[in-house]
């Protein structure tokens, strides 16, 4: 199977979405597998039943943080310009408008505002309090 490329205007993203590094977006589509995979199981990637909400795909992406950087996770997300759940969808939206993404007719940047707090979900790790 051929691999899909695509080629991205960096500066129409910047301009539309803010700064959104090349890394941060590999992992949100990264991410966002994991998280399918988790919730739903092996499904066809044009199966719509693959959807998942915005607080699901946020709470999918701190998990597959975790589990690929473990404690510099949070160190690791900040250098991409992620600090907070609201950056997940922004980048998740600049996917959409790039086609590597659909989203649903439901689905808003809201549906990512809030959802944790990075400080606190991250702190978690070692134990720390702050």
């Amino acid at each position: 199977m051929a691999e899909q490329q695509v080629q991205t205007d960096w500066d129409k993203i910047k301009r539309k979405f803010g700064y959104i590094t090349p890394e941060a977006l590999e992992f949100v589509r990264q991410g966002l597998s994991h998280t399918v995979q988790t919730i739903h199981g092996d499904v066809a990637p044009d199966d719509d039943s693959r959807n998942v909400s915005g607080q699901q795909l946020c709470l999918g992406l701190r998990d597959f943080a975790i589990k690929q950087y473990g404690l510099l996770a949070r160190t690791v997300l900040g250098r991409w310009g992620i600090n907070r759940t609201d950056d997940f969808g922004r980048i998740v939206f600049a996917m959409i408008d790039l086609g590597l993404m659909r989203k649903t007719d439901d689905d808003s940047m809201e549906d990512f505002r809030g959802v944790y707090d990075f400080e606190e979900a991250f702190a978690r790790l070692d134990g720390s309090v702050n």
